[in-house]
């Protein structure tokens, strides 16, 4: 059965570009990324883990892990970063997952016989410090991902944690919440002291309470 949102990341040890790794105890008390690739040296999945590499800074502020996982061995891994560094101009600096038993391609349903019998599709899941999933996502073989999107996710997704906010269409970080349905009027000005505007009973926004 597929993952679904609020259902427990499946945990898993696995070995890695990095060393061998517990998956629930390498992500600690922070957020992460699980994202999949269906083979080693394929050319759009080349390029998102450098531009990975490029952004782990922008994961880092927000306490997020990134993890990437192939269905090749270790020894095929290591060549593979070569070329990342090498046509990327970057340095990897987050590891890859091996996978050629299909351990973790299996636990997150990775493998979609329509698409691949073989190899896994490529699957984004974002998780919170609970290990529950928060967001999933799933790209075909011709689409690169969206990294900047994810991290506007991840900002907005740590936001509602937080605070009784929604993130509107198009929100970026900075910019004004929905206050949440749950939040009775009368409720307002104790919980969002910076004001907010009524649109309708429904729609009621107010400044990012954390900025």
């Amino acid at each position: 059965m597929a993952l679904r949102l609020g259902d427990t990341a499946p945990n898993f040890t696995a070995e890695t570009t990095e060393g061998k790794i517990d998956f629930h105890q390498w992500l600690g008390s922070g957020w992460g990324i699980l994202f999949s690739h269906p083979k080693d040296y394929t050319p759009v999945c080349t390029t998102e883990l450098g531009a990975v590499a490029k952004m782990k800074n922008e994961f880092d502020k927000r306490n997020t892990k990134v993890i990437a996982v192939s269905v090749d061995a270790l020894d095929s891994h290591h060549g593979w970063v070569c070329d990342i560094n090498e046509t990327q101009n970057t340095k990897m600096n987050f590891p890859i997952i091996a996978d050629p038993d299909r351990n973790v391609a299996n636990l997150y349903d990775m493998i979609h016989p329509k698409a691949d019998d073989t190899f896994t599709v490529r699957s984004v899941f974002v998780i919170g410090p609970d290990k529950k999933i928060k967001l999933t996502l799933t790209y075909p073989a011709s689409t690169g991902r969206n990294f900047p999107e994810l991290l506007r996710v991840i900002d907005s997704l740590q936001l509602t944690a937080k605070f009784k906010v929604a993130t509107p269409a198009n929100w970026q970080d900075g910019e004004d919440c929905i206050i949440s349905t749950a939040v009775k009027d009368d409720d307002i000005p104790a919980s969002f002291p910076k004001g907010h505007r009524r649109i309708k009973p429904y729609l009621r926004y107010t400044p990012q309470p954390n900025k």
